[in-house]
């Protein structure tokens, strides 16, 4: 009787023990097969991002200081003028960096005269508006169009991903969406000066859009 009595009460923990073990696994979630799994959530915070932000940071700010450098011009504000073209060409030259961190020295160089030319000729441009000068305008803005052809090829012979006429249409809306400030700073417009800005300023996200996606696309693995 006493062996009986050790042999139920053994069944009883063995039983115990499976009941428990059932439990818990009714409490544990179900495991969720590898190809539902949620992936980790994206992320921004990549090399190929900054580059992008950086862009768009530094060409917006080009045309906001370009603007306030003419409007400073037209209203002969000299020591505005000269305190807005100061900030404007280090704009420059951080752009002339950004490039030459992806294609070196000698590009970087090439790229701030060719930047700074075309400011030069958009001054010449002002300079014309502001002494009525007819002459001087059209000739600063053919200036700027057959500027548009050098930069182009100069892009495109850094970055095959960029065609040279995209090139040219991009940088030339850049212009003549800046001109419009300009026109509009002349003639004493501050709605049409504003209005004109915020579309320039906008612009200028395809640029930095175009030139991050190609530089990305021709050195993946530098921005991974």
């Amino acid at each position: 009787m006493l062996r009986g009595l050790r042999s139920f009460q053994a069944q009883k923990g063995w039983l115990l023990v499976v009941v428990l073990s059932l439990a818990a696994a009714a409490c544990m979630p179900a495991a969720t097969p590898a190809a539902t799994r949620t992936p980790p959530p994206p992320t921004s915070a990549t090399k190929a991002a900054d580059l992008r932000v950086a862009l768009n940071r530094l060409l917006q700010e080009h045309v906001v200081l370009a603007a306030a450098a003419t409007g400073a011009a037209l209203g002969k504000r000299d020591a505005e003028f000269k305190a807005a073209a100061a900030a404007l060409d280090a704009n420059s030259v951080d752009l002339s960096k950004a490039v030459g961190s992806v294609y070196g020295a000698n590009a970087e160089k090439e790229f701030l005269h060719l930047w700074r030319e075309h400011i030069d000729f958009v001054v010449e441009y002002t300079i014309g508006l502001a002494t009525k000068d007819k002459a001087k305008q059209d000739k600063a803005i053919a200036d700027l169009m057959a500027y548009l052809e050098e930069f182009g090829k100069f892009l495109n012979s850094a970055n095959p991903n960029l065609p040279k006429d995209a090139v040219v249409n991009l940088v030339k809306e850049h212009v003549l969406t800046l001109k419009a400030v300009i026109d509009a700073q002349a003639a004493g417009d501050a709605n049409k000066t504003y209005r004109s800005l915020r579309e320039a300023a906008a612009h200028m996200q395809k640029i930095a859009d175009a030139l991050a996606e190609a530089i990305v696309k021709q050195f993946p693995d530098k921005f991974r």
